[in-house]
């Protein structure tokens, strides 16, 4: 019997919690979450800006039962040699395995007038990390500093919402750290054709409610600016508690700090020396955790890190870590100007090792299934980038816990228990898990699963009347 307590609430903890319960944990668990909520999925909140979603349909699942959620408490300190996390309602809570899930805190530029003088944001300007920062935008008129994949989804999902939207990047293109020159490109003329007015190789350099300026001293009026200019691990518990932290809470294999009854997962924690930032990865340590604290052992996975762009009409992913890949033996180029076409594949033994796609959706849903297997792209790489069919990458032959929807992290067991629970078609599946919620693009994959449960489902024999002369 061992005690576990999780500081953070989000994806990474909602999971561990989930597979504590899976492995068989035995003892107690005990949730504390600084929000005054039940977990969600903030990768959605985009779709909260524009309507797609009302805030209620963010939630996740609720807790295995036994588990105690404690919500609106903060943790204020820890007590290692006593082992106990101290929390602000005053309580104090015993462990032998603390879990710190404390996620992301988001950068706020030194822009004059972004904060007040006590170091708070202004009227009128807010990150998008929580539920309550959507609810701050308003107005007819927003500017989004920043076009990482956040701030480009920010102000594709606030125009589709009516809102004129002026998106300032200090980079020449948006999602410089995911695409290169030529897929940058292409992403800003899409920008701009959605009606997003875009200032590239631009700064904010002052603030005034109603106005921010720009270097070159252009002023832009707004009624609301959206700060999406990254983020940072919030490792400020473990750094007041003494444990290592680099940029994140430094872990080691098992997901361990330098002190063995403290853990970290998620966008806080510092592996092998990165800190991913992706959903996936927050998954995939809260599964290895939870084996590792129920007395087993999981590897990481092999899986190639996917970042894709959740805007309807637009078809972005990058595939791998940022930058060139390494030890690329083979380099496939697309070029499709005219239609705002462009791939490029990285390859190594005939595998994905890296890839950046604009508007080729069948491409990036079939290497997404692809990079999960470790399966070899098909060696007519043209057809596959045009999406003709390819053996062996269909939703059917994955893995069970392959992720098919990477927007709300949605496995295919996940899907296939809900659809013998009663989910039967892709609007149910739709509702019981969230998939295809989010940029859709796996919609054809979960209608491919249901096709194929539905195939394999067993027919009852047919009565045979007999008949009575």
């Amino acid at each position: 019997m061992s005690a576990v307590v999780v500081v953070g609430n989000g994806i990474a903890a909602h999971r561990l919690v989930d597979r504590l319960h899976h492995h068989g944990h035995r003892g107690t668990v005990t949730v504390l979450g600084a929000e005054p909520v039940a977990a969600y999925n903030r990768v959605l909140l985009p779709s909260v800006l524009d309507g797609t979603l009302p805030a209620r349909a963010l939630a996740l699942p609720g807790p295995p039962d036994g588990t105690v959620v404690r919500l609106g408490t903060r943790v204020t300190g820890i007590d290692r040699e006593r082992r106990l996390a101290h929390a602000s309602d005053g309580t104090s809570h015993p462990y032998d395995h603390l879990v710190l899930a404390t996620g992301a805190r988001p950068r706020i530029p030194a822009v004059p007038g972004l904060l007040t003088e006590a170091g708070r944001l202004a009227d009128g300007v807010t990150p998008l990390r929580t539920v309550a920062d959507c609810r701050r935008v308003t107005g007819g008129q927003v500017a989004v500093v920043g076009a990482g994949v956040l701030g480009v989804e920010t102000a594709l999902a606030l125009r589709r919402g009516g809102t004129r939207v002026t998106l300032v990047h200090p980079r020449p293109y948006p999602m410089n750290r995911q695409l290169d020159a030529t897929a940058g490109a292409i992403l800003a003329r899409g920008l701009r054709d959605h009606g997003i007015r875009l200032e590239p190789s631009r700064q904010a350099v002052a603030y005034a409610p109603g106005t921010l300026t720009l270097d070159r001293g252009q002023a832009i009026g707004t009624d609301s600016v959206v700060v999406c200019a990254g983020v940072r691990p919030d490792a400020r518990i473990a750094r007041a508690a003494g444990l290592a932290v680099g940029t994140g809470v430094v872990v080691d294999d098992t997901l361990t700090t330098d002190d063995p009854h403290i853990h970290a997962i998620g966008d806080c924690a510092e592996e092998h020396g990165t800190v991913p930032g992706l959903a996936t990865t927050a998954w995939d340590q809260a599964e290895r955790l939870a084996a590792t604290l129920c007395g087993g052992r999981a590897r990481p996975r092999a899986s190639v890190p996917v970042t894709r762009l959740k805007a309807p009409g637009l078809d972005v992913a990058a595939f791998g870590p940022p930058g060139p890949a390494a030890d690329v033996e083979e380099t496939v180029t697309l070029q499709d100007p005219a239609r705002g076409r462009y791939a490029r594949l990285e390859l190594r033994d005939q595998r994905l090792v890296g890839a950046v796609l604009v508007g080729y959706p069948q491409a990036i849903a079939a290497l997404g299934a692809l990079g999960d297997q470790g399966l070899p792209v098909p060696t007519d790489r043209l057809a596959f980038l045009l999406g003709a069919p390819a053996e062996r990458h269909g939703p059917v032959e994955m893995p069970d816990d392959a992720v098919l929807c990477h927007c709300n992290n949605v496995t295919k067991r996940t899907l296939a228990d809900s659809w013998r629970r009663g989910a039967r078609d892709a609007a149910a599946l739709a509702a019981a898990t969230h998939a295809t919620t989010g940029c859709g693009s796996c919609a054809g994959a979960v209608r491919d699963l249901c096709a194929a449960l539905h195939a394999a489902e067993p027919r009852p024999e047919p009565a045979v009347a007999e008949a009575v002369r």
